[in-house]
């Protein structure tokens, strides 16, 4: 899969994913990251890429010139429709469920806004998928498009040594994960539960999904609306968040 990033500091980028596990996949070829600088396509010699918004206000806006041309250039070099996603506060949060639909993708064009924001006509010409990782305002869209890229990795096929590891994480079922365990056995006095040293792979996962559901119960219960649940489970659900 190849993550293709619009941004003002493609450093911050490729660096930031150079490591782990991200990093040890595009050494295996599963995965690339190619940071693209708009300044590189600023039509004036001091390659100035921002000026000030019409109708006045703070800051500084991106214009609108320099990232359709960065776009036309990715878009000639991709050679197929391609999604491309705004980071931006406005846009569809950012869950598992969108992570595990743009995995399917061969490539994705990330548009990292910076300063006040960007001419919005390019945003109308360009942009497929305004996303946001959260309520909250961040400095540039270059953190946001580095957690979607190391998110949506995860879920590109080998990337993980364990495959498995991917489907049963958080946010599986719209459920937290279940608590894990490792050695030792003991530690500062607390025991691993003794359910997972019995070997009865059944009674293991029972307890897991118990878990699972009593967890998202008490630390994200609005996840549980759209959760899959039995009648055992909706009750159990309900007894945690009562109690």
């Amino acid at each position: 899969m190849n993550f293709h990033v619009m941004t003002l500091f493609p450093e911050m980028v490729t660096q930031g994913l150079s490591d782990s596990i991200i990093g040890r996949a595009a050494d295996r070829g599963l995965v690339s990251v190619h940071a693209v600088n708009i300044r590189d396509y600023a039509n004036n010699r001091y390659r100035q890429v921002d000026d000030y918004p019409y109708g006045g206000g703070a800051g500084m806006v991106i214009q609108p010139q320099p990232v359709y041309d960065c776009y036309q250039a990715l878009a000639k070099q991709i050679g197929q429709k391609t999604r491309v996603i705004y980071l931006t506060p406005q846009g569809r949060v950012f869950s598992q469920k969108l992570a595990e639909e743009l995995a399917k993708e061969e490539d994705l064009i990330f548009l990292c806004g910076h300063y006040e924001g960007v001419d919005e006509r390019v945003l109308e010409e360009i942009v497929t998928d305004p996303i946001s990782i959260g309520d909250y305002v961040l400095t540039g869209g270059e953190l946001p498009a580095m957690v979607m890229i190391d998110c949506i990795s995860r879920l590109v096929p080998g990337v993980l040594h364990n495959d498995l590891s991917a489907e049963f994480e958080s946010f599986q079922d719209n459920l937290l994960e279940y608590p894990q365990y490792t050695r030792p056995e003991e530690f500062m006095g607390k025991k691993v539960p003794e359910i997972l040293l019995s070997g009865h792979h059944a009674n293991i996962e029972k307890w897991r999904r118990e878990q699972s559901v009593i967890r998202t119960a008490r630390w994200r219960p609005d996840l549980l609306e759209t959760a899959e649940l039995t009648e055992q489970e909706k009750k159990l659900a309900a007894e945690i968040r009562e109690s």
